[in-house]
């Protein structure tokens, strides 16, 4: 069974999203993999994904209330087969903390390595939106092409 660690800042908003994308689209497709999702830092251990995270999933038949925020350990790294960055410098955080083989979630799908930018630097709920369409679509296009054997 194929391992994927989803991981932002603070475990609240994007890597949530990703984590219930990606559970989605591999049920969707009857795929043998775990999903699981952590943050670099420890801000948000233990709570819930922040409620714009939960509205816009849910507005995509997609339910994460019942994620809670955890911080990247060191055990992830023998855990995990594919750690997936949301941006550049959650990856350079993610490397420095001993993992290798950390993939860039912006570098799939059609956005040429760009970062998963995180919503709360946009004005309102439209980034939220705009996030969770960046995500979705990076997190099929990564899925597939573990299928395919392209990773």
């Amino acid at each position: 069974m194929q391992k994927i660690l989803f991981v932002c800042l603070g475990n609240i908003c994007r890597s949530p999203l990703a984590h219930g994308v990606a559970q989605q689209y591999i049920k969707e497709l009857n795929l043998a993999f775990e999903i699981d999702s952590a943050g670099t830092s420890t801000w948000h251990t233990g709570e819930a994904p922040c409620d714009n995270s939960i509205k816009v999933a849910a507005q995509h038949q997609l339910d994460i209330s019942k994620q809670y925020a955890r911080t990247i350990t060191k055990d992830d790294i023998q855990k995990f087969d594919y750690v997936v960055a949301m941006d550049k410098q959650n990856k350079v955080d993610i490397e420095n903390f001993g993992f290798k083989n950390v993939y860039l979630l912006g570098d799939f799908g059609m956005y040429e390595g760009a970062d998963i930018p995180d919503p709360y630097f946009f004005n309102g709920f439209e980034g939220f939106e705009k996030v969770y369409t960046m995500i979705a679509l990076c997190v099929k296009d990564f899925i597939q092409r573990i299928e395919d054997r392209r990773i």
